[in-house]
């Protein structure tokens, strides 16, 4: 009798993940139990209509939705779940799906396996993730619309595109608005992300652990983060936009061997956390770096930000130069023991508020810009000194040092300081300027 009851544990212990796998499928629906319309070629067509419920696609189809066709979840799981490679999904609107993200709800989940499968041209608004890629290549997510849902606190809602343990997508034209993070890359590489608009967010782009990216031609606005790279190393960020974001416009933390070029960032706010601990401040920083090693910052423009470039945490080697400082409140706020050049053969950054002169005509200066003298460094450390700070004490202060540098400590120095713009092709219309 033990051994009879032994073993029926032991087969009832078999059957329940099975019995619990079935009863999950059984809310999914197969996509093929709609009436769709045949278009030849493994293609399919959605009539216009209300359909409810979640769907999966375990075959390689082309599911193209016609105007007025609407996927509504009924408030659980995934809308829709992709599990087979060389699926299409275009032209669709998916509503009211699962908002827990623990379970990774979804309006569209590509699953593994999922392989060189294209989401296109959907309109997709709801409080969960948008578009998630899990564990597969070679993916195309192109022009869809995301909108979350603005009534629930940023950190409640789902990421706008999601990919984990993705290689080979392609990110491509798509609107984020008001979901938590626009793009979010964890331990994915190899991916290209470009011409994406990302709005109204907690983080615009955000990467973790990801190597071998691009990310061209993006562009941030009303973010809490511009770009949060975090983790990451050779990186390719060309031709971005930071426009009118909060706290920082590039957040570099343990970037090392990228690229950072030619990316426009302006207005930078000093704004609020909302309780987020993944940010420490709300300074309004266009460029910080930290704990950041060997990458190439050039071309650059940062432009009227509380701080342009806040370097700190180690963060050396790093090759900074033809990039332009415009009107930011404070220039530079260096937190290291060594001095550091930022001119590379003869050529540094341009200064807006640079006041040396340039005698031989050569474009450069002809005398060191230094942005920070011991009196920053003195407010840096001891940040109940700011109560002075226009005092007749600290002018008096800067001054003597002017007057008489016996002691320096070290700094950022550019000493070849550039007398001309050398970002005026990125500056926008005067008509794309507003937030």
């Amino acid at each position: 009798m033990q051994l009879f009851s032994a073993t029926r544990l032991r087969l009832l212990a078999l059957c329940m993940p099975l019995f619990f796998s079935a009863s999950a499928l059984a809310e999914s629906r197969a996509i093929t139990e709609l009436p769709l319309q045949a278009l030849g070629d493994d293609r399919w067509q959605l009539p216009a209509g209300d359909y409810f419920g979640q769907f999966h696609i375990e075959s390689s189809l082309s599911l193209e939705c016609a105007p007025g066709a609407r996927i509504d979840a009924q408030g659980k799981g995934h809308a829709l779940l992709i599990k087979a490679p060389q699926v299409r999904v275009q032209g669709c609107t998916l509503e009211n799906w699962g908002h827990d993200l623990t379970q990774m709800d979804s309006a569209i989940f590509v699953g593994r396996g999922a392989d060189g499968s294209v989401i296109r041209g959907n309109q997709i608004r709801g409080r969960g993730f948008g578009i998630w890629l899990d564990g597969n290549r070679d993916v195309q997510v192109l022009d869809n619309q995301i909108s979350g849902d603005a009534s629930v606190r940023s950190q409640d809602r789902g990421n706008g595109i999601h990919l984990f343990s993705v290689k080979g997508a392609r990110i491509l034209g798509n609107t984020v608005r008001e979901a938590r993070d626009g793009i979010y890359i964890d331990t994915s590489h190899g991916n290209h992300l470009e011409n994406n608009l990302l709005e109204d967010l907690r983080y615009g782009v955000h990467y973790m652990f990801a190597n071998d990216n691009t990310v061209i031609s993006n562009i941030t606005r009303r973010t809490r983060t511009g770009f949060a790279l975090m983790s990451s190393r050779n990186l390719t960020v060309v031709g971005n936009r930071s426009e009118f974001d909060q706290n920082y416009g590039i957040l570099m933390n343990y970037i090392t061997y990228s690229r950072i070029y030619d990316n426009y960032v302006s207005d930078v706010q000093s704004g609020s956390t909302d309780g987020d601990s993944m940010i420490s401040g709300a300074e309004g920083k266009a460029l910080f770096i930290y704990n950041t090693l060997f990458n190439d910052i050039r071309g650059n423009h940062f432009q009227r930000s509380g701080l342009g470039v806040h370097l700190t945490a180690g963060s050396e080697g790093n090759r900074i130069t033809l990039n332009s400082f415009i009107d930011n409140q404070q220039q530079v706020k260096y937190v290291a023991m060594r001095t550091q050049e930022w001119s590379i053969d003869g050529r540094g950054n341009y200064w807006s508020d640079y006041l040396g002169w340039d005698r031989n005509g050569d474009g450069l200066g002809d005398v060191p810009y230094e942005p920070n003298d011991n009196v920053d460094r003195l407010l840096w450390m001891y940040p109940q000194v700011r109560l002075l700070m226009n005092s007749p004490s600290i002018e008096m202060l800067r001054w003597v040092q002017r007057a008489f540098p016996v002691m320096k400590s070290p700094g950022v120095q550019d000493s070849h300081p550039l007398m001309r713009m050398p970002t005026e092709k990125l500056l926008p219309a005067a008509k794309e300027t507003r937030p």
